[in-house]
């Protein structure tokens, strides 16, 4: 037990007390800042990556979609063309010398100025065809094509083939197919809805490569293009990845994920266009964006090594040049303890330790003299004491004067003095009750049938009153003195504000499993913002020492009853108040439900 106690923080030394608390203050913290400092830019380079990255493929996506939308426009050009009309629906034979010419010059200028166009084909329902670069392989009819039944299968709908393969075309600059995508849409008859012929368009991946290839991500990371299928569209001469599974790319437009790809760590970020349904991925390694925290890491480690070393020597030092003083002066006293009242504190430092050495020294002086202020003060405390005893007037003493004075009123005739007197005895020992906080109903309501006779006595016809006590709740008990400030506030300010008599009735019932009394007058009432005030004040009268705050203001002793119903059983209990100016003013006390031994009933009715 005493190994335990020995090595508790409480009982260490007072230096390495110091130490500790200096290496704790110093050392925590700057470990605590660098490890939140690492973790924060871990994020947010992270979060800044990212974002950059889909900045970049979402302008990339413009690029292409442009590029593709010129191409649906084109195809709308190419079928308004009166000249090609002619083609699709008329033989050979019938179109004007010239027509097919015409259509060709008229395809060129397309392919001239826009240079993304590596050709540009329209062929007929009867398999003719005509463009200004691309030409058949063989004798196969091309309405037999696959991209020709794609077109046609889309009724018109402008349709992005892809990459062709295999297809019986071929240019003249003989594009491989995989430096070109096929858009092709079929043209339909406005009246029938009949297709009469198929335009395709092959488009460079050139530009395609060039919307992407300047977009850098990282250091070595790179943008690839893939279509609806998941093929490549385009990718760099070397990259991480030769082939993306679609399956690694969620039903969402739009995403990230990271992959182990050949033993290097890979993001991905990608986006797909709701117009060409292609879908632009980012890929970068994440030893880039590691590089830049590990060196931010390396500034915040040495800056937390340095802080740990400044902390540690600055400790030592502080807690020795503390620790010393307070040594030697704990020598000192421990003499004094012996009884050696003579040792004094020698030293000429003006910290805390030094002030703390000279009151030591003072305190030896005056031991003495507080003993003999002691023995002193001893004696005339009790002293006191008796003059008080003395001074004090015991309750049996008022009540047995009273009772005199009561009884020598009768005797002379004076019957209302009499009568005032007997409800100011009855008042005082229900107010007094032995020093009990809680009495009775029977007698809280016999303490202010005794006050409204007094004060009945001096308003005489002014002031009616009648009480009321529902036979369930007389054996309850209640807090002191709830009623008479309650009723004191109805006559001052509702009855005697008002013109002509006025009636006070007080009631106690059981509702809802709580003791409900209700002080109700027809005197001079509230205004509504005098209701308010009166209210918001009830409401923050929760403590004492918060009704005592009000003590100048207006409801002083209304306060003090809810402040002394919260603290007795809490908030549920309290006061409620109901005015209406000219028409008088209700106030409900909510009491807990506290039964003592059962007393006599009484029917107290006055005033009338």
């Amino acid at each position: 037990m005493r190994l335990r106690e020995r090595f508790e923080m409480n009982n260490l030394p007072i230096r390495y007390k110091l130490i500790t608390h200096f290496l704790l203050i110093s050392i925590l913290p700057s470990i605590g800042l660098g490890l939140l400092i690492s973790w924060t830019v871990d994020r947010i380079i992270e979060r800044q990556v990212a974002d950059n990255t889909l900045q970049l493929i979402s302008k990339v996506n413009k690029t292409l979609e442009s590029y593709v939308d010129n191409m649906q426009n084109i195809t709308y050009f190419i079928a308004f063309n009166p000249e090609v009309k002619q083609f699709l629906t008329e033989q050979e034979a019938e179109r004007e010398a010239g027509t097919d010419y015409n259509i060709r010059q008229f395809l060129q200028g397309f392919s001239n100025l826009h240079s993304e166009i590596a050709g540009i084909l329209v062929v007929n329902s009867r398999g003719d065809y005509i463009s200004n670069e691309l030409y058949a392989r063989t004798d196969q009819p091309l309405t037999e094509e696959y991209w020709y039944k794609d077109a046609v299968d889309k009724k018109g709908i402008f349709t992005i083939i892809g990459q062709p393969v295999g297809r019986n075309l071929t240019s003249h600059i003989y594009y491989k197919d995989n430096e070109v995508v096929t858009v092709v849409r079929a043209i339909l008859d406005p009246d029938t809805q009949q297709v009469q012929g198929v335009v395709l368009i092959d488009l460079k991946i050139r530009v395609i490569a060039e919307a992407a290839k300047d977009v850098r991500l990282g250091k070595t990371g790179y943008l690839t293009i893939m279509d609806d299928r998941g093929e490549m569209i385009y990718s760099p001469s070397e990259p991480y990845i030769t082939n993306i599974p679609k399956e690694w790319l969620d039903e969402n437009p739009s995403g990230s994920f990271s992959k182990q790809v050949e033993g290097r760590k890979l993001q991905f970020l990608f986006r797909t266009s709701s117009f060409t349904n292609w879908t632009a991925v980012g890929v970068f390694s994440t030893e880039g964006s590691v590089f830049e925290v590990q060196e931010i890491r390396f500034y915040v480690i040495s800056f937390v090594f340095f802080v740990c070393l400044l902390g540690s020597a600055a400790s030592l030092y502080l807690s020795h040049s503390i620790s010393r003083p307070i040594g030697q002066l704990m020598s000192f006293m421990d003499k004094a303890e012996s009884g050696d009242m003579t040792v004094r504190y020698w030293g000429s430092r003006t910290d805390e330790v030094g002030q703390l050495g000279r009151s030591y020294n003072n305190m030896l002086t005056q031991v003495n003299k507080l003993i003999s202020l002691t023995e002193l003060q001893e004696r005339q405390k009790r002293e006191a004491e008796l003059k008080s005893l003395q001074a004090h007037i015991k309750p049996h003493f008022l009540y047995n004067t009273l009772d005199t004075i009561h009884w020598m009123a009768r005797k002379k005739g004076a019957d209302d003095v009499a009568e005032v007197v007997d409800a100011l005895s009855r008042l005082f020992r229900i107010g007094l009750s032995k020093g009990n906080d809680m009495i009775t109903i029977i007698d809280e309501f016999e303490h202010i049938h005794s006050y409204l006779k007094i004060q009945h006595t001096r308003y005489r016809d002014k002031l009616n009153y009648s009480v009321q006590i529902a036979e369930s709740v007389q054996e309850l008990s209640v807090l002191k003195l709830l009623l008479q400030p309650i009723v004191e506030n109805a006559i001052y300010h509702g009855i005697k504000e008002r013109r002509g008599p006025g009636h006070i009735l007080i009631s106690a019932e059981e509702q809802d499993g709580n003791l409900v009394i209700r002080v109700e007058d027809d005197g001079k009432g509230m205004s509504e913002e005098q209701l308010k005030l009166l209210r918001r004040k009830l409401a923050d009268s929760i403590t004492e020492d918060e009704v005592n705050e009000e003590k100048d203001s207006s409801g002083y002793g209304i306060m003090n009853v809810q402040a002394r119903i919260n603290l007795t059983f809490g908030d549920p209990y309290g006061l409620s108040i109901e005015s209406e100016l000219g028409q008088g003013t209700t106030v409900t006390i909510v009491h807990p439900i506290i039964r003592m031994d059962k007393r006599q009933s009484i029917d107290l009715e006055e005033g009338k």
